[in-house]
């Protein structure tokens, strides 16, 4: 194959094309602890995406019915036909199963699964993104392995994690055109790896939202996306406590944010 049809095409200029960004953060709820710090998460990754052309779209505490509507609401833009990719960010506390709603108690109520996320923004939900990157990057906890350093993102430290089966969509469709795949175009790093806690700072956020920045910042130009994400992964080699994982990928090619600079 030439090297060409390997890689995503970016084919508007910056000027005239339109790339978009989906930002929530939940810091408020109404039963769980504030996530002091995820203002710094917030603001360091808008800063982050706006740098890379990216006009982010930003919400804060909402609950899971909440974060279903602005996930719709964003898949249905007029500007992802004239993008070539988007980054759909999430923060909150998280349990095995998904994130936590403002209204959440922990492990069974007000909990968005993951699966919605890849279900608004699939190849039948999300037509102007078809066969474009959809970049996952999720700050949460995953279950109940805490230690003690930092102050976790666990929902409920005290309670077990479920585990729960995750089904991941399969079958094509026909759009009376050519057949596609359903989900596709995919790439997600998560901040931890399943049952287990990511860990924030109070006065600086993140570990994993701050690794993420750095090594965009320094490797962006030059390295595709998923050597970036993998060059997340490395920076955790010497913090034992948590290692962000990639899952659910689904892309076809490689994406490069700076072709040809």
């Amino acid at each position: 194959l030439p090297l060409s049809s390997q890689i995503y095409p970016i084919h508007l200029p910056r000027e005239t094309r339109t790339r978009r960004a989906l930002l929530i953060c939940n810091i408020e709820f109404e039963h769980l602890s504030r996530r002091d710090g995820a203002e710094v998460d917030v603001k360091g990754m808008t800063e982050l995406l706006e740098g890379l052309g990216y006009i982010v779209d930003i919400h804060c505490n909402l609950t899971s019915q909440g974060m279903a509507t602005v996930m719709k609401d964003f898949a249905d833009h007029k500007d992802h036909w004239t993008s070539d990719s988007t980054f759909l960010v999430f923060m909150s506390h998280g349990v095995r199963a998904g994130l936590c709603g403002t209204k959440s108690r922990g492990e069974t109520t007000d909990i968005l699964s993951l699966d919605t996320i890849y279900e608004k923004f699939n190849n039948k939900h999300c037509r102007g993104l078809l066969g474009k990157p959809k970049l996952v990057i999720i700050q949460s906890c995953r279950g109940d392995k805490v230690g003690f350093v930092m102050v976790s993102d666990s929902a409920d430290p005290a309670m077990p994690a479920s585990s729960s089966a995750h089904t991941i969509p399969a079958g094509l469709e026909d759009d009376a055109i050519c057949e596609v795949h359903l989900e596709s175009d995919f790439a997600t790093l998560h901040s931890s790896t399943p049952d287990t806690v990511s860990w924030r700072s109070p006065k600086t956020g993140s570990i994993f939202i701050q690794r993420l920045i750095e090594q965009f910042r320094n490797h962006a130009c030059n390295s595709d996306l998923q050597e970036l994400f993998r060059k997340v992964q490395y920076s955790f080699g010497k913090f034992p406590q948590q290692l962000p994982s990639q899952e659910r990928t689904t892309m076809l090619r490689k994406f490069y944010l700076f072709p040809g600079c």
